[in-house]
Formats: C-alpha cells, structure tokens, sequence
C-alpha cells in the first residue's frame, strides 16, 4: 500500500543525508518534499500541516543541528512523529464486561456496505480463539441478500457457533437473545455483524444505537475500507459522533491505494486503529502498531511483526523436533514439506518479504515477485513419493521420477530440480554441523 510513498521518503532522506550538516535551507526544502508526498498519498490535509510543524521544530533543534549525522536525525525524528500521528503504541480489544451481568461481552462490528465487516467478524473470530475466548458470531444484518448466509458459512468453515437469524427478525431482537443462545453454548464473546448502507445515513445510526443501548457492548468497531481514502476518515468521524467507537479497523490493507486513511485517521477521530485486514485468509488480520507501521513506511522493515507471525504459526514441539533432527543431519522431504507448509501460514511470501529491514530501499528487491504456485508444485512433488521415498531421497531413480511428476501434474525436469535443491540444502546442513559457520564459509569458498 505504501510503495509509493516509501520510494518518495526515500529519495528526500538521500538528499538530506547527503549535506554534511544541515541548514534551515536544506530542512525546509526536506520537509516541503515530505508536504507534498504526505498531501499525494492523500493524507487529510490538516493532519500534513501540524506533521510538517512538529517534525521542522524538532529538527532545527540543537541536538540536530550540530550532530555528526543531521540527516539521519531528521529520519529518526519523521519516524517517531510518523509513529505518534498513528496512535504511538497497540491498543487491543476491549474485553473488560458486557455491562449486562455476568453474561458473555459483546463487540459490535459497524461500517458502510463492502467495508469488509463480516469477513472480519470471521477473522476476529479466528484472533479470539488464539486468545483462549470461545466466540460467538451473530448475523444481525437483516437487509442485505445473503449476509446471514456468509456468516454461518464462516461459521461453519471455522467450527465457530452461529445464532440462528432469519430476515423476518428485528436486529435488536438478534442482538439480546443471542447473549442467552451465547451463555447457553459456553461462549464469552459475541460478535454482532451489524448492517450497513451505501453511505451514512440516519436510519441506520438510529438502528446501530437502538442495538448499542440493549446490548452495551464492551468494544465497538468500525470496519473502513483503506482503499476509500479520506473518505475513510469523514466516515470514521460521522460514526463515531454516533456511537462514541472503541477503535478501527482498516481493510484491504494489500491494496494499492495510498495509505492515507491509515496515517490521518487516529489524528483526526483521536480513536485507534486496532486491526488491519492485509489478505482475504481468514488469518489475515494483524494487530495495528504505529511504530511498527512508520517503519514499513520509511523502508525500514517491520521485524517484530515477522517474529509474532512465526510464533503464532509454528508449533513448538514440531519446532523442537526438525532442531534435533537438523542437529543428527536426518532433514527428510517430510521435513522440507512441513516447514514450507508452516511457512504459507504466515501470510504471502510477498508481504513477508517486504518486512525485512532495507527491502524497501532496494528497487530490485522490493519489484521481487515471488512466486506462489513454485511452493505448491514443490508440496504436490513430495506429496506425491511414497513414505519411503521422502525418508530416503536416494532410492528415487528415472522410473519412480516418472511417477511423481504424473502423480503430481509435474515434470521429470522439476522433481530433479527438487531433489537437487534438498539434496544441496543437506549437504550444507551436514556441514553447519561438522564445522559451525565456519565450516560452512569454508566449503563456499574457491579454493
């Protein structure tokens, strides 16, 4: 989403880094370049203004000004008021009691039609489970075709239980009883998947707050569309002046729109950006961190949220299991496989990619596309041997090649190519064993 404005912050910090030391000058002709890229990545106008204000007077500052290195200063300083405009730091779910006893809490899912608010009903229902909560998803969209329908299927698809709606039902009238159909299953969390309209208008916010009185829920969130801009941010604004929102969250993160709904609208409403959808998985929702999202946006990669991936995807024993295995040199296809597998969970390859530190800044990096269909050839070839074959890679000669390119809808040429590949992973592998790094640094080299 912010390719765009990356490259742009990318070439106005070469410029500042370039002058030994800084001027007046040189700072006010940065900053008029970060006004207009901030201004074309349609980031809310006001918000620019009081940015542009805070990052200059920081940086005429003493502590800049007479530093060894004033331009990297200056990138510190857009960073950390990048970082602040956005929120500072996460906020979660609000999770504290459902004002209503000691029933189940309730989140209240809100915004326009297309916005995205029942695939993230699913996609919460996905976070909560990782969390330990027993959520309970609840289709209170009467009016728009099909709406209940999608929801039990996300339902069904997540093993996560549904309240049995039906269009002849009121939505307030959905919204209490499921608490008791709730509590009754053994569920803590209830997510309301509200209406919407093709824009704001008064029926609904009237509809919205009738639900929001009856049920008084712990959280509510309005689902924006990223892809909508400023836009995002007038909407944001006209219901949270309804309905007082605990936070946001932002869809379509993936796209290609600018960014600016992501960097203007905590600034503008004062309420947090608590998730946002970058995939259209169902485990394509992450936590929203300012900080975290400044670096991604000034080219400096997102580490944190990389590890978080890995940890939440990997399970521990088989984690335990392949070290001890790569430690005895005994990585099987089986193996190779499985940790491709768990690989794929984490997200596209692309979006992975692009939060290691320093990608954006390399052009031809950053342009890499990756390709996804190579893993699932690569997963259908080993798929396709017998147990015998992916322990012992050796036993696979030209007929039982034949076989598994068939089986697999391959060719010879890519299960060679597979073999060759595992087999020179191992070779190293044996070698980071025999010798440490160094071992391996010397079975790289010429000579």
């Amino acid at each position: 989403m912010f390719d765009s404005l990356t490259d742009k912050f990318d070439s106005i910090f070469k410029k500042l880094k370039g002058h030994g030391k800084l001027s007046e000058k040189n700072v006010e002709e940065g900053l008029k370049e970060v006004r207009m890229a901030l201004l074309e990545a349609d980031v809310h106008y006001k918000v620019v203004k009081k940015f542009v204000g805070d990052v200059k007077k920081r940086s005429l500052g003493q502590e800049v000004m007479t530093s060894l290195t004033p331009g990297q200063q200056v990138v510190k300083i857009v960073n950390d008021e990048l970082a602040q405009l956005m929120g500072s730091s996460h906020e979660d779910l609000n999770l504290s009691g459902s004002g209503l006893g000691s029933g189940p809490v309730s989140i209240m899912l809100v915004g326009l039609q297309g916005s995205g608010k029942t695939t993230t009903a699913g996609k919460l229902a996905v976070l909560l489970r990782k969390k330990g909560k027993k959520p309970y998803l609840v289709p209170a969209d009467i009016y728009r075709p099909a709406a209940i329908d999608q929801l039990k299927k996300l339902g069904k698809q997540l093993d996560v239980p549904v309240f049995p709606s039906s269009a002849e039902m009121n939505p307030v009238q959905i919204c209490q009883e499921a608490g008791a159909a709730a509590h009754q299953q053994g569920c803590d969390t209830l997510l309301l998947d509200t209406a919407g309209r093709l824009h704001v208008d008064e029926e609904l916010m009237v509809e919205l707050c009738r639900i929001k009185d009856a049920v008084r829920p712990s959280d509510i969130l309005l689902v924006a569309d990223a892809m909508t801009g400023q836009d995002a941010v007038t909407i944001a604004k006209s219901f949270d002046d309804a309905l007082d929102i605990g936070g946001i969250v932002l869809t379509k993160m993936d796209g290609d729109a600018r960014g600016g709904a992501a960097i203007s609208i905590k600034s503008i409403t004062n309420k947090p950006i608590k998730f946002i959808g970058v995939g259209e998985k169902l485990s394509d929702l992450e936590p929203f961190h300012p900080g975290r999202m400044s670096s991604r946006i000034l080219g400096m990669g997102d580490v944190l949220t990389i590890i978080e991936k890995a940890q939440s995807m990997f399970d521990k024993k088989k984690t335990a299991e392949l070290e001890r295995k790569l430690r005895k040199s005994q990585f099987t296809l089986d193996d190779f496989r499985d940790q491709m597998v768990q690989i794929r969970k984490m997200g596209s390859l692309d979006s992975i990619i692009s939060m290691i530190p320093g990608i954006g800044k390399s052009k031809q990096l950053k342009n890499l596309k990756v390709d996804e269909s190579e893993l699932a050839r690569t997963e259908a070839i080993i798929s396709s041997m017998t147990p015998q074959e992916r322990r012992q890679h050796t036993i696979i000669n030209g007929n039982r090649r034949k076989r598994i390119a068939k089986g697999s809808g391959t060719s010879v040429q890519d299960v060679n190519r597979l073999v060759k590949n595992y087999t020179q992973a191992v070779k190293m592998l044996k070698k980071l064993n025999k010798g440490g790094m160094r071992g391996i640094g010397r079975g790289m080299m010429p000579f």
